[in-house]
């Protein structure tokens, strides 16, 4: 009798199941899902080959150019630091695929040259590493105290000799002169800090968008399909799923 209820339980649990389940199949294999897409065979074990290619596709193509910003500033200046933490950084790490990030720190270049000749070391010897480091350091309340301690630390495996000696020698006020430089030849000329420009171009009507919704701007600007993160694809491939 014990036996008999159990087998009813469980044809009715599988009809159920069933039904849920019926427009849209769960997939019942061996891989977790962060692995469905990594080979044509997964996709097609788990029974989501069309989720794979629709993903596949809105992936950035490598023939089209990343969106390049360059940001002219001035540490420690408000706007400057404003812009980078709340803005720059954080769409940074959603659309890094389709966006590349150039740092210029002179600005005026008349208030604490000591950090922004630190940053343009940091920026020197961890090269791609650096954004995460200038973030930690622009971020912080006190940017001075934080330099060493806690933003350019061992764990961030950038190499502090290299860094103390840039900001000690030639090497530092030598990048700091090719920062004047590039500031220096803007055009138009910078007339304020945060100078940001897109693709080597600079309108007002784009800085503007920056400073409050640089998200949106860049997944405009982008010539290529644009990215799930951009276009909501990736929500609609989740609710795909069983």
């Amino acid at each position: 009798m014990k036996t008999l209820v159990l087998c009813v339980f469980h044809v009715i649990f599988l009809r159920v199941y069933e039904i849920q389940c019926k427009s849209h199949p769960k997939p019942s294999c061996g891989y977790p899902p962060s692995q469905w897409c990594r080979s044509l065979e997964i996709a097609i074990e788990c029974g989501v080959r069309k989720q794979c290619m629709e993903l596949n596709a809105t992936r950035p193509n490598p023939v089209v150019p990343p969106v390049e910003i360059t940001l002219y500033y001035e540490s420690l200046c408000p706007g400057c630091r404003a812009f980078l933490t709340e803005q720059l950084f954080p769409t940074w790490t959603l659309l890094k695929d389709i966006m590349n990030v150039n740092l210029v720190p002179f600005g005026n270049a008349k208030v604490q040259p000591c950090i922004r000749l630190c940053v343009a070391c940091v920026l020197y010897a961890a090269n791609h590493a650096a954004f995460p480091v200038i973030y930690c350091l622009e971020s912080s309340a006190d940017v001075i105290k934080s330099a060493k301690p806690v933003c350019v630390s061992e764990p961030t495996l950038l190499p502090l000799t290299t860094i103390e000696s840039c900001t000690r020698g030639e090497l530092g006020h030598r990048l700091m002169r090719q920062n004047a430089v590039k500031t220096h030849a803007l055009k138009p000329a910078h007339t304020h800090v945060p100078w940001i420009t897109f693709n080597g171009e600079y309108t007002s009507e784009w800085e503007d968008k920056a400073m409050s919704t640089l998200f949106n701007l860049v997944c405009s600007l982008y010539k290529g399909i644009k990215p799930p993160v951009c276009t909501g694809a990736l929500k609609k491939m989740d609710r795909s799923f069983c």
